[in-house]
């Protein structure tokens, strides 16, 4: 099995690497640029990433190796042990969390947990909500029977609506997720890409899928 390691303290890849490839074949990453066109090209089972990158934030990192369509579970080591961050993780596309100190027994037993999932389910490439299904590696959705053309952002929007249905989620959550906070959050361009999404995906079906939840944001039905 092949890991990438995300890491740019050289002791601590290193010393990781060693205990990772008495079982699996590593490949390390020292940067987050590195490590996104690395999970991007090659077919890793598992891709562990340090948070502390020198060129980008990890969390974004995580976000951009999902939005590649990378399906590999992803086990993030971070210094930040609050709610907050934790739960930033698992919403970026996180699998799992393991704070700093760690100890490389709990390390090597949380990569085993994740390489025993069904590969079926980590490497799925689609994702469906209702009659609603999304192709993650072409990028296209389909309605019933309908294929539906979508603009690359309004893919993504799509996709991060399906990933959280039956939760409501607001214009922030969106505005970090799809857009990587490249905009301003004061403008109305989470509304105007829903609209676009609904005209496509809802107006010509009589069951709606997208919902407003008034003050709160917006959600697709489970």
């Amino acid at each position: 099995m092949k890991l990438l390691l995300i890491e740019d303290d050289f002791e601590i890849a290193i010393t990781l690497k060693e205990e990772l490839e008495k079982n699996y074949i590593v490949k390390i990453s020292a940067t987050g640029e590195d490590g996104e066109y690395q999970a991007e090209i090659n077919d890793y089972d598992l891709i562990l990433l340090d948070l502390g990158l020198p060129d980008k934030d990890g969390l974004e990192v995580c976000r951009n190796i999902r939005k590649s369509g990378v399906r590999a579970p992803i086990l993030v080591l971070t210094g930040q042990a609050d709610l907050k961050m934790k739960v930033s993780l698992l919403d970026a596309g996180a699998d799992d969390y393991l704070t700093k100190p760690f100890k490389l027994e709990e390390l090597m037993a949380r990569v085993r947990a994740l390489l025993r999932r069904p590969k079926e389910t980590l490497l799925s490439n689609t994702l469906s909500t209702s009659d609603l299904t999304l192709d993650l590696d072409k990028k296209t959705a389909k309605r019933e029977t309908q294929l539906i053309a979508l603009r690359k952002k309004e893919f993504y929007l799509l996709e991060y609506l399906v990933r959280n249905a039956g939760n409501v989620v607001s214009r922030g959550m969106i505005l970090d997720n799809v857009w990587d906070n490249d905009c301003d959050s004061l403008t109305n361009i989470v509304d105007v890409h829903i609209n676009y999404l609904r005209d496509r995906i809802d107006k010509p079906y009589d069951k709606k899928l997208i919902k407003t939840v008034h003050g709160l944001g917006y959600k697709i039905e489970a």
